[in-house]
């Protein structure tokens, strides 16, 4: 069949409706060969979108890495009891958020899921990085041996972090401009809190994860549709105040003060307004899932297994009850790790992976809230690899 002839059918499949998905592969030849569509694109509604919609970003494979150092919390302490965390995993002082980062990476390419040459972007969202510059990123490239041709930035989100990350990686994907893509997650918290504060101690964790996005062939969406929200009037609600250019370090912001519940902490150190981010929560992440669910054209019974930011077991249940999911479709995966930040929603779905409750073809919601105040909600399809 010559080219013209191609084309002209797949004008009249399209304005026929009928013909559109025969003669697409016909058009991805075209275009691959002239590495760019030819002038006819603009004769036929949504071409581009028709010639690119087979490549599509999934999710191909993830590992976790946690520190070696274990911290307890109060067995029979109500507080315990309450935020449902039993140990975290703590960085020593000299293990830093990048360490763990290439721990995780290791453990992801020692399963032969991908070769390190393979690789042409890595992303590292991150609020723990070894320097404010250069960017972590560059330094964790060139500690993996990750080629020269591949880009790398950091991108500093917490809790929403590992969603927003999953969406840049379905971009670069899916507009041509990577094919496979190692997302990390790292932060070490820990190295932020007073060991007197125990509003915060008793539920941070230090964790990495390692997520290897690639492209396939699809007609479907296997990542996404997204939706994002951001109110920065919450800012000071959850905050490292100290440390940074806007307030330097200084002898005034390392005087510990105490606040009436006995919690110790300077200004270098993490606070967190506990009651204000609860409320936040409840209020924004049913209007996330809502919006998710209208682009989606879908309802909550459409989905296999619903993974949201693990932050404790308290607000998780508050969440699951105010919107009605059904507790054998939702993730509680927070006992051993605690509140890993932009971790908690790879390392619940690995579990998930583990314990066999995520299968090929799975509907996945993943939604992701806190610090900034930043939010973010995605559909996952999982694609099984054998």
């Amino acid at each position: 069949m010559k080219n013209s002839d191609t084309i002209e059918a797949y004008i009249e499949g399209i304005r026929k409706n009928t013909m559109a998905k025969k003669y697409t592969h016909h058009f991805t030849v075209f275009v691959f060969i002239f590495r760019q569509p030819p002038p006819i694109y603009k004769l036929v509604p949504n071409f581009r979108t028709e010639v690119l919609s087979l490549v599509k970003a999934y999710i191909k494979g993830i590992e976790y890495y946690c520190p070696q150092q274990i911290e307890s919390n109060p067995a029979n302490d109500k507080l315990t009891e309450k935020i449902g965390i039993l140990t975290r995993h703590i960085a020593k002082d000299n293990e830093l958020a990048s360490d763990l980062a290439y721990m995780a990476a290791e453990k992801l390419f020692n399963t032969k899921i991908c070769e390190k040459e393979d690789i042409d972007f890595l992303l590292y969202c991150t609020q723990s990085p070894d320097h404010f510059l250069p960017t972590t990123a560059c330094l964790l490239q060139n500690r993996l041996n990750l080629p020269t041709t591949c880009g790398a930035f950091d991108y500093n989100l917490g809790c929403s972090g590992y969603v927003y990350g999953l969406s840049i990686a379905k971009g670069l994907i899916e507009s041509g401009a990577a094919k496979n893509i190692l997302l990390i997650t790292a932060d070490t918290y820990s190295k932020y809190i007073h060991p007197l504060d125990r509003s915060v101690k008793v539920l941070f964790g230090d964790a990495a994860t390692a997520t290897l996005v690639s492209s396939t062939d699809s007609e479907e969406d296997l990542i996404g549709p997204f939706d994002f929200g951001t109110d920065g009037r919450g800012a000071d609600n959850l905050i490292v105040p100290a440390g940074a250019f806007k307030e330097p370090i200084s002898s005034v912001n390392l005087e510990e003060t105490q606040d009436a519940f006995g919690n110790v902490r300077m200004r270098k150190n993490l606070y967190m307004n506990g009651p204000e981010v609860f409320n936040f929560t409840l209020k924004e992440v049913p209007r996330s899932i809502q919006n998710l669910l209208e682009k989606s054209n879908k309802t909550k019974d459409d989905y296999d297994l619903f993974i949201f930011h693990q932050a404790n077991k308290y607000m998780l249940e508050h969440l699951r009850k105010k919107l009605s999911i059904d507790e054998q479709k939702f993730s509680v995966c927070i006992e051993n790790f605690g509140n890993t930040v932009s971790s908690t929603i790879p390392i619940a779905l690995k579990h998930e992976l583990i314990q066999g409750r995520v299968k090929n073809s799975s509907l996945l919601m993943l939604v992701g809230f806190g610090v900034g105040y930043s939010w973010a909600s995605c559909n996952v399809v999982w694609k099984s690899n054998t």
